[in-house]
């Protein structure tokens, strides 16, 4: 398989799981689905190639790395890469997916509405750290607002 063809699938599976996070009835059985046959598969497939990178049974498709991914030399050289940059892509969509999913359960237990989870979620699956600080500014207000009038 080539590296292009990983990367588009891995990309169709993370947008799969995110349609039916955004738009599916939620339920347990729909959050174990999102959980496993999503973010497990792609954390399963970074797994397989980091450890293929990083024990020479896989090639990136060009100069590599030489094992040191503790300096920004070695990480930059591994996404000089196809494989590399394959794998960290899938990084982020199993990372995002993961984020996600545990807003969208948060924000269900909090009682917000789908349409005000929905921009959190786009801008999770857009720029994943932008839609966690926001939903944790905004779910910390809810909670104090919550606990203001439960006094």
């Amino acid at each position: 398989m080539s590296w292009d063809t990983l990367f588009l699938l891995a990309n169709y599976w993370a947008i799969a799981g995110w349609i039916v996070l955004a738009f599916a009835p939620r339920g347990p059985r729909l959050l174990s689905l999102v959980m496993y046959a999503g973010v497990f598969l792609l954390c399963l497939t970074y797994v397989v190639l980091i450890v293929g990178f990083l024990s020479g049974a896989i090639d990136p498709g060009g100069p590599g790395t030489d094992g040191n991914l503790t300096s920004l030399a070695g990480v930059m050289k591994l996404f000089d890469t196809p494989g590399g940059t394959t794998m960290g892509w899938i990084h982020y969509l199993a990372f995002d997916l993961f984020t996600g999913m545990w807003i969208a359960r948060d924000a269900d237990q909090k009682g917000f509405s789908r349409v005000v989870q929905f921009p959190f979620l786009f801008l999770t699956l857009m720029a994943g750290p932008v839609g966690l600080f926001l939903w944790l500014i905004v779910r910390e207000r809810r909670a104090r607002a919550h606990a203001k009038a439960a006094k």
